[in-house]
């Protein structure tokens, strides 16, 4: 069950981020604003146009091509206990709601001290900048914390049309990977409290 576990952890910052959502108060748009958005979510917005999205921009931010991948499908009957099982379950059921790209950098030399710059790091920026270009929104402030004597940790999150992105980078001092995971806010707006906890464990 490595993987299905690997996948449950992808997935259990949307499962928070979607809770943290369905908490906050929200407040209604006026008649102009709810028409703009209607208009510029009425184009289809899917698992496939999210990855070909994702794709385009880390490309041109010269970043190998071929390094999304959409939702895995465990076998639900893998598991060697009812939990995991269950839990092969549920990431199956997300499966078409969720968008991942992972981009390992251990071939590039990372910084050794706080002058170098991460050229990994300086890429996933620049996919970043390129997802802004596409309509993509900042959600909150993005956060960068030190990881022992050289490292860090950044994370930032976007949103669009329904969908939420969550960027993360780590760099240290022999490795580095830049990695995000696209979710559907409908899709995870509908687990119950049973099933983000089987997420969260």
């Amino acid at each position: 069950m490595r993987t299905t576990r690997t996948k449950a952890r992808w997935l259990v910052t949307a499962a928070a981020g979607a809770a943290l959502s369905a908490g906050c108060g929200s407040t209604a748009l006026s008649a102009p604003a709810a028409v703009s958005s209607a208009t510029a979510s009425s184009a289809p917005f899917g698992q496939q146009e999210m990855q070909a999205e994702l794709e385009a921009a880390a490309v041109a931010a010269g970043i190998p091509e071929g390094l999304t991948e959409l939702g895995s499908d465990p076998a639900p009957e893998s598991g060697e206990t009812e939990k995991e099982r269950k839990l092969a379950a549920l990431i199956a059921r997300l499966s078409p709601c969720t968008v991942s790209w992972t981009h390992d950098g251990a071939d590039t030399a990372s910084p050794e001290s706080e002058s170098e710059s991460d050229p990994s790091r300086q890429q996933l920026d620049t996919l970043l900048s390129n997802l802004a270009t596409r309509g993509w929104k900042k959600s909150g402030a993005a956060k960068e914390m030190p990881v022992g004597d050289h490292g860090t940790y950044f994370m930032a999150t976007y949103k669009k049309q329904g969908w939420t992105l969550y960027a993360r980078h780590n760099t240290l001092s022999t490795w580095n990977q830049s990695t995000a995971m696209a979710t559907e806010d409908a899709c995870f707006g509908r687990l119950t409290d049973e099933e983000a906890t089987l997420l969260g464990d």
